[in-house]
């Protein structure tokens, strides 16, 4: 079976989250207490990006030099890369964060073929605006990593996936093997969700070398 890595970004690839370094610095208002919102489940997603994102008026330059300054890779990447590559494993980013600032950091160190999912920046004077587009090109709220985690299971991979927030359980749940930190790992050890912890990256490397994919337990639910 072919094999597919999914991989989030903010706080998995990268040490910390991006967008919050970003609107801790640039936010013209208290963005946090729309965070409170995303966190008591009473907006989704989208919407959160979309009313935190609006108080960001600096223009994309600005941002991105700070991006270049501010952002530090999660140890192991360089090593899974090249895992993934002698494996013939297809390795993907799906992320809640903003592709500007994705595909700069991956382009400084010389991952730009990596596919990127990622919600769609829009610069404006009125402040950014991030759009988040599904496998089926429907502008979505919510379930955007799990909307891509069902669409590559049903083009017939084998789907390995690698997170550490709230927003990776839920697509988690279908993948096949699950490595989590950090908050994930937290909900995953809660929900009894089968998953290995890493702390950095070559955790996971060392995880698929010592017990690859289809000899552990899978965590895939039904697709519905």
């Amino acid at each position: 079976m072919k094999t597919l890595v999914q991989c989030d970004f903010d706080g998995t690839i990268t040490r910390e989250d991006i967008s919050f370094l970003l609107l801790d610095e640039f936010a013209t208002d208290n963005w946090r207490r729309v965070l409170d919102d995303y966190r008591e489940n009473r907006i989704p997603i989208g919407l959160f990006n979309a009313r935190a994102f609006a108080m960001v008026k600096a223009d994309e330059p600005t941002l991105v030099e700070f991006v270049r300054r501010k952002a530090e890779i999660r140890p192991g990447f360089d090593e899974l890369l090249a895992f993934c590559r002698r494996s013939s494993f297809r390795l993907v980013i799906v992320s809640n964060g903003l592709d500007f600032y994705i595909n700069t950091i991956l382009r400084d160190i010389g991952a730009a073929d990596i596919e990127v999912f990622a919600a769609r920046t829009r610069f404006s004077p009125a402040g950014i605006e991030p759009r988040y587009i599904g496998p089926d090109g429907d502008h979505l709220q919510d379930s955007f990593k799990e909307g891509y985690t069902r669409l590559f299971l049903s083009q017939g991979y084998r789907v390995i996936y690698v997170g550490n927030g709230r927003s990776d359980v839920s697509p988690a749940r279908l993948a096949h093997r699950v490595f989590a930190t950090s908050e994930m790992l937290e909900c995953c050890q809660k929900m009894n969700i089968s998953c290995t912890p890493f702390t950095d990256l070559c955790d996971v490397v060392m995880g698929l070398e010592t017990a690859p994919v289809g000899q552990v337990e899978t965590t895939q639910q039904p697709i519905s």
